[in-house]
């Protein structure tokens, strides 16, 4: 008995009828970046035609040499005939050359238009797209699924398509020198298309499953390369090698299969032409002592038969690139699938002219009655939130785990926005405001920072155009970054190792807390942001936090009673509700959660 997981597996690796539908989609808008490079593949499609030419001359011009020079034993004509074979070839060899070469060409091209239009859609993602799907799957669509398709493309699909018009060519050759002889071909072509159909079905079927393995394998790959400093200290290095092997297993043995299918086919394909040779030499050679065919024509349609059955076995390679190109297509369609902040406009209008002029600088922010729940039939995050920030004023969060605090930031940020209630930027509800639009006027500093493999002046501005050159200097002055980043070789140009390794985290956060500053944002959100640093970089936190107080609006989510009680209203979340609200000193006078809260960060015991 197959397991329910295995069970579902099969189904997904399964292309339904829509799946289908929607790939000739993707195909299409994959064509569709040929355009800009039409020349390139004009140019190698122009040459089809040559090719073909090229194709029946060449067995032509043996059988004349044979009937005209070589049996009747005759020399005069046999240089310009054997010149003339030679033209051939060479001509042969150049159109196809040429035709390779152009449309490879094109290719590269409209792979590089597409990987970019692809990596532009992930960029723009929702947040739940990211959470619930791998990295390591979305690297395999944007880099193996994509070179998969070019190869089919230029490999598979065109060369095929000329190698059928070279084949029917070939045929109507045949049939024009010798009837009798292309009868007896013609007679084992059921027997071919019934065995490559065939087999052509388990290759698609085994290179599907072997795509899908692959991308689950380079997804767990990616996690656990990310987490390798976790593996190694709880010594899970067995566990996740065991694990990572039974991919590697699955995805051998998907390969090892469509090997299998591919081979049978490229050898019952060998197997009839070696068998049809036999059959034509001796039908051949019993209607040459019959008189009824020349020698000529006997060499001249072996020959030819070799040129048809050759993009026959050739075909076996053909539609196993394209069977793999297929699977990439059903991969890649999901990221097309999926939309983008940009296509789910979620409410967003063309702004007015007066809307605009009303967003050039903050003024309010207002949360009226605002639900929230991450899926549909999930558990309520925030239930009738509604507070006010005015320009300049400083609001605090405060609760346990869970009780909705970071989930108001994240929808500040857009970065979901399914909420019901209203939350008014400037008196403009914000699901009419463009994202874009709205990221001018908040940044948010997280207590879990990301840093690039790159120089510190990049982490800072992330190559934002300023009109002030210093900008990435001044961010960090702000945030009293300076005081060890003067100190390091190369100062801003000191290259950070692999997530900032190289520095302490303490000193991560603060390059992250200049990143914020230097984005130009109004409004600077904190999460926690002097959690778990050391005390002498803590100060220093604390103080950028101080000077961000004095002159940005806030909001602020933090342990840390420094930070709350400069606040100008502190709100008290509980299971994503406004239990109690008012400044520090009037929520200690009620005595009440928030004044249990305090307490327990003056004796250092963990807030709730």
């Amino acid at each position: 008995m197959k397991s329910d997981a295995a069970t579902q597996e099969e189904a997904a690796a399964k292309p339904t009828p829509l799946r289908q539908q929607i790939r000739w989609g993707v195909v299409q808008r994959f064509l569709g970046h040929f355009r800009p490079y039409r020349r390139q593949v004009i140019l190698g499609l122009s040459l089809i035609p040559v090719s073909v030419t090229f194709a029946i001359l060449f067995p032509w011009l043996i059988m004349r040499i044979i009937d005209n020079q070589l049996v009747p034993m005759q020399s005069e004509g046999l240089l310009f005939a054997c010149l003339a074979l030679a033209g051939v070839l060479i001509g042969n060899f150049l159109a196809d050359a040429v035709f390779n070469y152009s449309l490879q060409s094109a290719a590269q091209y409209a792979i590089r238009d597409i990987r970019a239009e692809m990596f532009n859609r992930v960029l723009h993602f929702p947040r739940r797209y990211f959470d619930k799907t791998p990295m390591g799957v979305t690297l395999t669509r944007l880099t193996s699924d994509l070179e998969a398709i070019s190869e089919s493309f230029t490999q598979g699909l065109l060369s095929m398509i000329r190698d059928v018009l070279i084949t029917i060519a070939l045929l109507v050759f045949l049939l024009f020198i010798s009837w009798q002889l292309t009868l007896v071909l013609l007679l084992i072509g059921p027997l071919i298309y019934y065995v490559t159909e065939i087999l052509r079905r388990r290759l698609r079927d085994t290179y599907l499953r072997a795509r899908v393995v692959l991308s689950q394998g380079t997804g767990y790959l990616q996690e656990c390369l990310s987490g390798i400093k976790t593996v190694q200290l709880y010594n899970a290095e067995a566990a996740v090698q065991k694990r990572y092997a039974t991919y590697t297993e699955e995805f051998r043995e998907a390969q090892s299969e469509s090997n299998l299918y591919d081979s049978a086919l490229y050898s019952i394909i060998e197997g009839i032409t070696t068998v049809s040779m036999g059959l034509i030499i001796w039908y051949g050679s019993k209607e040459i002592l019959a008189a009824t065919i020349s020698l000529g024509v006997l060499v001249g349609f072996i020959n030819t038969l070799d040129k048809i059955f050759v993009p026959i076995r050739d075909f076996t390679s053909q539609m196993a690139s394209i069977q793999r190109a297929f699977a990439a297509f059903d991969h890649i369609e999901e990221i097309y699938e999926e939309e983008t902040e940009l296509e789910n406009s979620d409410g967003v209008q063309v702004l007015s002219t007066g809307q605009r002029a009303r967003l050039t600088t903050f003024e309010s922010l207002e949360f009226i009655d605002v639900r929230f729940r991450y899926n549909d039939d999930g558990p309520w995050i925030l239930r009738g939130v509604s507070f006010c920030l005015n320009k300049g004023s400083k609001i605090a969060l405060v609760g346990s785990t869970g009780s909705g605090k970071s989930t108001i930031l994240r929808l500040l940020t857009k970065t979901y926005g399914n909420y019901q209630g209203s939350i008014k930027l400037n008196g403009i509800e914000l699901r009419q405001i463009p994202k874009g639009e709205v990221g001018k006027f908040f940044s948010l500093m997280q207590q879990e920072v990301f840093l690039f493999n790159e120089s510190i002046a990049f982490n800072i501005g992330l190559e934002r155009d300023s009109s002030n050159p210093d900008f990435v200097a001044d961010a960090a002055k702000y945030v009293y970054a300076d005081e060890f980043i003067e100190r390091l070789p190369g100062k801003y140009e000191f290259e950070l190792q692999s997530n900032g390794g190289n520095l302490s985290a303490g000193q991560g956060q603060l390059i992250a807390f200049a990143r914020a500053i230097a984005s130009g944002s109004e409004v600077v959100m904190l999460d926690e942001a002097t959690s778990s640093v050391d005390s002498v970089t803590e100060q220093l936190i604390q103080k950028a936090i101080d000077h961000v107080f004095e002159d940005k609006t806030v909001i602020a989510i933090a342990h840390r009673l420094s930070t709350i009680q400069h606040s100008d209203e502190i709100l008290v979340l509980d299971d994503g509700a406004i239990i109690e609200r008012g400044t520090h000193s009037t929520l200690m006078a009620e005595a009440g959660f928030y004044a249990n809260l305090v307490e327990q960060l003056d004796t250092g015991a963990a807030p709730p």
